[in-house]
């Protein structure tokens, strides 16, 4: 992981697109939480999983469909959104996009 403290970064430029695929760039590793930059391929997604603790997720470009326990919303560019811990959500690229996702692996907080 490249040192980026201190330094000013275009979020956008952190992953590139890659035909068919999803890339994803760690920004912050620690044992509280991950900050990771992710870009998708049109049509490209992941598939219906839950994880322990909230997520929070910004697009940075593009559109993407997120469903939490079925219910689906459609996000851009500027959106955010907080899938709830133990929740089923899933993601689907409709167009390429990227995004941030930030995990905070504490407790107590809101």
């Amino acid at each position: 992981m490249t040192n980026l403290l201190g330094q000013v970064q275009d979020l956008s430029l952190l992953v590139n697109y890659q035909d068919g695929a999803v890339v994803s760039k760690e920004v912050i590793k620690k044992k509280e939480g991950t900050v990771t930059v992710f870009a998708f391929d049109d049509g490209q997604g992941l598939s219906e999983h839950t994880a322990p603790f909230d997520a929070l997720v910004y697009v940075i470009d593009g559109g993407v469909e997120i469903a939490i326990e079925g219910k689906p919303s459609v996000l851009k560019a500027g959106d955010m959104l907080i899938m709830p811990a133990n929740k089923p959500h899933a993601l689907k690229a409709l167009s390429r996009f990227k995004m941030l996702l930030v995990m905070i692996k504490a407790v107590g907080i809101s």
